[in-house]
């Protein structure tokens, strides 16, 4: 059976059969309306067609002549770049300038190539990007982050896990013109990543809705807390690995970020009982709050999604209560959001479904009787 790319490429090699432009939506092959020659293809009809091939194949199609060039230049938004395996550094220099109207551009490396010319030329022409995915760019330095936060203040999407060069000053000047920014991936960046940075991320951003910090261990409360009141539409917050932080950081956190849905607590062994119950009890106050108003069936959700491994001084009684305040946490075969590996003392927690499974299991046993 012909799968849907092999469908699209054979819609695509009649395509350049007979080129035809299309009239009123449809596709008509009449005397004076034949397309002669590929370079005078309409350009609405050219992007209708590129949008069924590879970015890889838009950049060669680039090259066609001065047309193309002009008419893709205008029309590509999106752009990914992670195929390329060498070179990458290059491509980007040469592409920038061409590909003005970029708005998402993702750069993700399986071997370090970027370098900090790169990042300038795109911040010079693509002042119009609001995702760029930098990752594993083990090669660029503070000179990029200054360079993007001049030229692209649009951006909402950062991915810049593993760019561990970068400094915790750098970071924050970027925040300074990057107002609007709400997904941020700062992901083993264990210097960009501190308690400084993250004060001005509170104090700069306060549309953030998604942050990773795994693995950032200078990570500690006076830079989590400052995140909490600064950013309090945070939904999904990653502190895996964040070592030196304790309850008052999920405190700060259940008490300002009531739409807070993903939590990861990994490896925070310094996180008690404490943080858990008030986890539970925001839920108790967010409803008080809400009683009267109109509510979506995704806010009475709660948190949806927790990572508690390794925190080896949790006891049940506690991750219990949260469990039972917060429906979307589940402990059951295939639909675990609440993760406890590690934590041998947590295994008798049940989520409401078990709880619910176990009651209409005794009440089939007692008609059964």
């Amino acid at each position: 059976m012909v799968g849907i790319e092999g469908l699209k490429s054979k819609a695509l090699e009649l395509c350049f059969e007979k080129p035809m432009v299309f009239n009123g939506g449809e596709a008509r092959k009449m005397e004076g309306e034949v397309i002669p020659e590929w370079k005078d293809i309409p350009t609405e009809l050219l992007l209708r067609i590129l949008s069924l091939l590879d970015d890889q194949t838009v950049i060669k199609a680039s090259g066609v002549c001065s047309g193309w060039r002009e008419a893709i230049s205008l029309g590509l938004t999106h752009l990914c770049l992670s195929w390329c395996k060498n070179n990458m550094n290059n491509l980007i220099v040469s592409l920038a300038p061409k590909f003005s109207k970029l708005q998402i551009l993702i750069l993700r490396q399986d071997k370090p190539q970027l370098e900090d010319d790169a990042i300038e030329t795109i911040a010079n022409f693509c002042l119009d990007l609001q995702d760029l995915d930098l990752s594993k760019s083990f090669k660029l330095t503070d000179r990029s982050l200054y360079a993007l936060a001049h030229g692209c203040p649009d951006l909402t999407k950062l991915n810049i896990s593993g760019c561990s060069a970068f400094s915790d000053s750098a970071l924050a000047y970027l925040t300074g013109f990057c107002h609007k920014l709400k997904s941020l991936n700062l992901c083993g960046c264990v210097k960009a990543a501190s308690d400084r940075a993250l004060q001005a991320i509170g104090r700069n951003c306060s549309q953030l809705q998604s942050l990773n910090l795994g693995w950032c261990e200078k990570v500690g409360d006076l830079g989590v807390t400052s995140l909490a009141y600064g950013c309090p539409d945070l939904r999904a917050l990653d502190l895996c690995g964040c070592v030196l932080i304790t309850d008052e950081s999920v405190i700060a956190l259940a008490n300002r970020c009531r739409h807070l849905r993903s939590l990861g607590l990994y490896y925070c062994q310094n996180i008690t009982d404490k943080a858990m119950y008030s986890l539970a009890q925001s839920r108790v106050e967010n409803k008080h709050e809400k009683r009267g108003t109109r509510r979506s069936s995704h806010d009475d959700e709660g948190l949806m999604n927790l990572n508690i491994s390794q925190c080896t001084a949790l006891t049940p009684l506690a991750v219990q209560a949260l469990c039972d305040m917060f429906p979307g946490l589940h402990t059951c075969p295939g639909r675990h959001s609440l993760i406890i590996s590690g934590c041998l003392s947590l295994t008798s927690v049940r989520c409401v479904c078990a709880v619910h499974a176990r009651t209409a299991l005794r009440a089939a046993d007692t008609e059964a009787h």
